[in-house]
């Protein structure tokens, strides 16, 4: 095979770009690098067509996280690299798409075939590198780009291109033919299309619903007054059914008698609900959940693949029985915390919550904050459309600064756009930070809550007295950075509070812009404060 002529390469790269807007594509984030050249250019020049959004990042992590932040939020978002490690770099993104649904297209340059296998420069077997859970189309030449079947996809796909030399354009592409199609949102798994599943009433059933629930898991617990045990993320959490300290009350007697569940999204951030859900004496029923693995992780007596409803509305005692149990350990659990002298991780949880307006945006990071705002967030009121969202697909902490960033780019009318995570969270992807000057900066806060380590493992079991000695070196961390030095490296505002008042200043004070507030907190102490939140009772 011979090297492919100057439009060989040019003309794929552009076919590919026209495939993506056709199949509904409005945002692209490129990485550079030399071999994916052709899709660089192509997708310049579809930008300045207003085809679509043009974005740049120097590190393949980050890129591929903006993109998946941008795809959360409802855009249709393409990642392009350049061939080698920089496609293995687009892997822990790739993987939380595929893990949550989300239909992120991965455009990776590749080395033309006949050097496979070779030991050529930058390369390798990229066919399949990002693993058997994303779809992958190996690509040489234009006439193999299929973007009726990209529209189509309800996941993560992966474009490996084959680009052989020359690598530039003879001119400028005026893709005036190209149109984007119109495309409906996909359905989402667990939607309220199909038969209702409906379920008779009589036994003590709760509804959980975990990330990605959406508003059926609430309307349903309203209808048949069941409480409503939502996550943050749910889009569940509103209305007067929503059981605020519900992983607290898990563990009291109300608890013990709960003998139904409706399991809605993807439940992942409590050993209570996880426990309720493994008892052989709770029926399980469950909605279908988004994400490559259909398969629940619990016992399962029930699988419901449309909606589900109720035979009527429940005997009110229930729900009050918890509503009243809720009210008492929220009061315990708010004068624990406010009898507390220092800043505590779950006022800086419950202060962003409260900041957050409606129609306002919050990326939570994984690890301890999602799990703080889940005891500290309100209830808020129904149709405010406030929209809580994290990389729950895998529950890691890599990319959160980009998705968050990428979150805010792709939902411009928010009211306001604020994220919360980790100081270990935020050093994981510190590099989400470096944005070239004509880069798009979205209003974003970024609360950064830290505790100098990872205070997470300290209220696990390898946080206990008899395994002190290790902890730190292997669990805890200490970092010791100073962020507003890091911060002044990319000239990223940066304000540093230790206190809830300073905090709440700083909240109600944005600067616009992307801008850091550091709130300063105790981790010596964690253990101690997450014992006596647990033992909390009515």
């Amino acid at each position: 095979m011979t090297p492919q002529s100057n439009g060989g390469a040019t003309e794929l790269a552009r076919a590919v770009v026209s495939a993506l807007v056709e199949a509904g594509v409005t945002e692209v984030v490129i990485a550079p690098g030399s071999r994916n050249a052709p899709l660089s250019f192509a997708a310049y020049d579809a930008a300045a067509a207003g085809l679509l959004r043009l974005h740049t990042r120097i590190d393949e992590r980050s890129a591929g996280f903006l993109a998946l932040g941008l795809t959360r939020v409802g855009a249709r978002a393409a990642v392009m690299c350049t061939s080698g490690t920089a496609v293995a770099n687009l892997h822990p993104a790739v993987l939380e798409a595929a893990h949550t649904g989300l239909p992120l297209v991965a455009v990776t340059a590749d080395r033309p075939a006949r050097l496979r296998g070779t030991g050529a420069n930058q390369t390798t077997d990229q066919v399949g590198i990002l693993g058997p859970l994303v779809a992958t189309v190996d690509l040489a030449e234009s006439a193999q780009v299929d973007a009726a079947g990209l529209a189509a996809a309800a996941g993560p796909t992966h474009w490996n291109v084959q680009l052989d030399e020359p690598l530039v354009p003879d001119g400028r592409w005026r893709p005036a033919d190209v149109r984007r199609a119109d495309q409906p949102r996909a359905t989402r798994p667990g939607g309220r299309a199909g038969t209702p599943r409906r379920l008779p009433l009589g036994p003590r059933t709760v509804v959980v619903a975990g990330d990605d629930a959406g508003p059926p898991a609430r309307i349903l617990a309203e209808r048949a007054g069941w409480p409503l045990l939502a996550e943050p993320t749910s889009g569940s959490r509103t209305g007067a059914n929503a059981v605020r300290c519900y992983r607290l009350l898990l563990g009291t007697d109300l608890g013990d008698r709960v003998q139904r569940v409706v399991v809605a999204g993807h439940p992942t951030l409590s050993r209570p609900v996880t426990r309720l859900l493994a008892r052989d004496d709770v029926e399980v029923v469950t909605t279908t959940a988004a994400g490559v693995w259909a398969r629940r992780p619990f016992p399962v007596d029930h699988h419901v693949e449309g909606p589900v409803e109720a035979d009527g509305t429940d005997d009110p005692a229930w729900l009050e029985e918890w509503r009243t149990a809720d009210r008492s350990v929220g009061r315990r659990l708010d004068a624990l915390l406010a009898a507390e002298a220092d800043l505590t991780p779950y006022d800086v949880a419950g202060a962003v919550s409260r900041v957050l307006p409606a129609g306002g945006l919050l990326h939570v990071g994984a690890s301890s904050p999602i799990r703080d705002l889940d005891l500290m967030v309100p209830r808020y009121a129904v149709g405010d459309r406030r929209k809580v969202i994290a990389n729950r697909g895998l529950a890691g902490i890599d990319g959160t600064v980009s998705a968050a960033i990428g979150a805010a780019l792709g939902r411009p009318w928010s009211s306001r756009a604020l994220a919360l995570m980790g100081d270990v969270t935020f050093l994981h992807d510190a590099g989400g930070l470096v944005l070239g000057p004509r880069e798009a900066r979205p209003d974003l806060t970024i609360v950064v809550v830290n505790d100098d380590g990872g205070s997470i493992f300290s209220m696990l079991e390898q946080g206990a007295e008899e395994y002190a000695e290790p902890f730190d070196t292997l669990f805890g961390t200490p970092h010791g950075v100073d962020l507003a030095s890091l911060c002044a490296a990319t000239r990223t505002p940066h304000w540093r509070v230790d206190s809830l008042p300073e905090l709440e200043h700083a909240l109600a004070n944005p600067n616009g812009g992307i801008e850091v507030v550091e709130a300063v907190v105790r981790r010596d102490n964690r253990r101690d404060l997450d014992a006596r939140i647990r033992a909390l009772r009515p």
